[in-house]
């Protein structure tokens, strides 16, 4: 059994489902959802528990629980088996060859390191002073074992001896970010060394990075800063990480907000004190990359930055972005300039008064203008205005800026229409190569293409000689697979008598009612992926297995024979339909060309199929 075989076999898809989409709900012998990737007021997004399969009818997407992983994550196929393995018990060797590449074994050495600095913090004498200050500070053991904070004696290679005892080469450790290269000198040393260590996770939970804060006794003397980051490595991408995303996605989810803070210590204390769905922008302003991830799981967020001059850039920064990706903005105004993890420590309640009270994001800048600006004086006004325009020309649709444009005239007492040139002229003097989209539209629905009511059919009859396989014989005899409408119905059709021709049929000891069995006919298509044609079959049925599941659960086999037979004679009649007007346009041809024996033989032809398909899908309907 191949690794990702046996962790689906010991994982419920249902179960890990739920996680992400905590609204699933039995419906028959499925289970029901409104799609997780887009908005929909009736769900359409199925789970078998069964078949152990999922498919979005809204989007077309579907598949396994590790395909369902890898949709929702957005990663690859090996970091959702890293995800789901300790979920199934299942231990990922590295030799296994879906393991063996370059970025797994740097995941090896990141995960072995944050081992070995927790448990440095944890037991070593030498990290007794790092103990106290995160004691000082409030974090509780759980907390700390929970983030797996640990400490970096003041060594030039504990660490990287550590590791290659483990097998590690010095190039892994280097890209890892982990060693630094003596200068000169083909040789490396730790690059953290004397300072309190919080892992960087990426949002599936593995360590890619870390944030390193100098120890409390060394902070006066430090000459590299009181906090160094890991350097961009191949896993490690700053502008595409959010520190704390993946403790905090499903409440984000759960909650319908983020909550972004400034630092670390801010995250993990708003965490101890159970507000689970905030992140941490690590100091810097938030990136357009950080924000979609933070949009997987909610288009609401609240910022809560510091203060001083550095914080309100930062805001400032993270806001116009958030506006660009048209999402829902509110801003967290602490009183007496704290920061959250100060305000958590001294005054609970007042932090949960402060995200109660969050402000509209027209709302804080309008009342952050007012009190920083003089607004009865001239050049006070101009750079309260000239403030506002640079925030409005991030807005991503006209009824936004209208509603702005006209507060900022009533607050100022300006003409509107005035205000408007005036704004024009200052978006002009704008670089052309700003980072933010004037022209964004509002709303960008992607309606998924409407195929014709006889391909919809075709889906429909498969779907049903699936659930109820006895009356495949039927459909055979009746239906040439020209009478299927769309490219994967038809090749799919002609794969399934094709399978029953020669392997079911000729199983003497068969039940008819055994036809298809699931497994082996995915199996089966599975073993065809190599032809290009078929490649997308097995997902295909996994789509047309839950359609039957969704459509006909409540069929017995009385009215699954009615079905099927009004389905075929429809399907015939739409074939009919569709041969008569090609004919028809072809008699003509042949008539204009003065080929009137080729018009004949096809007037004949035309008058046979007329017979043999007397009743319109219409007629058929009705009856």
């Amino acid at each position: 059994m191949q690794i990702s075989d046996e962790i689906k076999a010991k994982l419920d898809i249902v179960e890990i489902i739920r996680e992400y989409v905590p609204s699933l709900k039995a419906v028959g012998v499925n289970f029901s959802a409104l799609s997780p990737f887009k908005r929909e007021k009736t769900p359409s997004f199925i789970v078998s528990p069964d078949k152990q399969i999922w498919h979005c009818f809204s989007t077309g997407k579907g598949g396994d629980v590790i395909t369902f992983v890898m949709e929702m994550e957005g990663v690859s196929f090996v970091e959702a088996l890293r995800i789901l393995a300790p979920r199934a018990g299942v231990v990922l060797k590295r030799e296994n060859p879906e393991m063996t590449s370059k970025r797994n074994r740097i995941l090896d050495i990141l995960e072995a390191s944050v081992s070995f600095y927790h448990k440095t913090l944890l037991e070593s004498p030498l990290a007794e002073n790092a103990r106290q200050y995160l004691k000082k500070r409030g974090l509780k053991d759980e907390t700390i074992m929970d983030w797996k904070i640990g400490f970096s004696l003041d060594s030039w290679d504990d660490l990287q001896l550590f590791l290659k005892k483990r097998g590690a080469t010095d190039p892994e450790i280097f890209a890892a970010g982990l060693s630094a290269k003596k200068e000169g000198r083909n040789s490396f040393y730790n690059r953290f060394r004397g300072r309190i260590m919080f892992p960087i996770n990426s949002i599936n939970g593995e360590a890619v990075a870390f944030t390193a804060r100098v120890s409390p006794e060394k902070e006066a003397t430090e000459m590299m800063g009181k906090y160094v980051n890991s350097p961009q490595t191949a896993l490690y991408d700053k502008s595409r990480t959010v520190f704390g995303l993946d403790k905090a996605k499903m409440a984000i989810k759960n909650e319908g907000f983020a909550i972004v803070v400034e630092g670390q210590m801010d995250c993990i204390s708003c965490h101890q004190a159970g507000f689970k769905n905030v992140v941490a922008s690590s100091g810097t302003a938030f990136t357009a990359e950080q924000l979609k991830l933070i949009k997987r799981y909610s288009n609401n967020i609240y910022f809560s930055f510091d203060m001083d001059e550095a914080g309100q850039l930062a805001a400032d920064r993270g806001i116009k972005e958030a506006l660009a990706e048209e999402m829902n903005i509110k801003v967290i105004v602490i009183p007496s300039g704290k920061d959250p993890d100060e305000l958590i420590r001294n005054n609970l309640e007042e932090w949960k008064r402060a995200i109660i009270e969050a402000r509209s994001v027209k709302d804080y800048y309008f009342g952050k203008i007012f009190s920083i600006f003089k607004t009865k004086e001239d050049g006070g006004r101009k750079l309260a205005i000239d403030y506002i325009f640079n925030i409005i020309i991030c807005l991503p649709n006209s009824i936004a800026r209208n509603d702005w444009i006209k507060e900022l005239a009533e607050k100022f007492g300006i003409n509107e229409t005035d205000l408007r040139e005036d704004l024009k002229r200052f978006q002009e003097k704008k670089n052309k190569s700003s980072n933010y989209q004037e022209n964004k539209i509002l709303a960008r629905v992607e309606e998924a293409e409407r195929k014709p009511k006889e391909e919809l059919l075709s889906e429909s009859l498969l779907a049903l000689i699936l659930k109820f396989p006895i009356y495949f014989e039927y459909v055979l005899d009746r239906l040439p697979i020209d009478c299927f409408f769309g490219r994967n119905s038809q090749l799919l059709y002609r794969t399934l008598t094709f399978y029953y021709n020669d392997i079911v049929k000729n199983s003497a000891d068969r039940r008819l009612s055994e036809l298809f069995n699931y497994s082996e006919l995915k199996g089966f298509l599975e073993n065809r992926k190599d032809n290009p044609e078929e490649s997308a079959l097995p997902n295909f049925l996994d789509k047309l297995v839950i359609l039957g599941d969704r459509d006909f659960f409540s069929l017995d086999a009385d009215k699954s024979k009615n079905e099927v037979i009004k389905m075929v004679r429809s399907l015939k009649s739409f074939y009919g339909a569709t041969r008569c007007k090609e004919i028809e346009k072809e008699i003509a041809r042949e008539e204009k060309a003065g080929n009137q024996k080729e018009a004949t033989a096809l007037f004949e032809e035309l008058k046979n199929l007329k017979e043999e398909f007397s009743e319109t899908p219409e007629e058929i309907e009705n009856n």
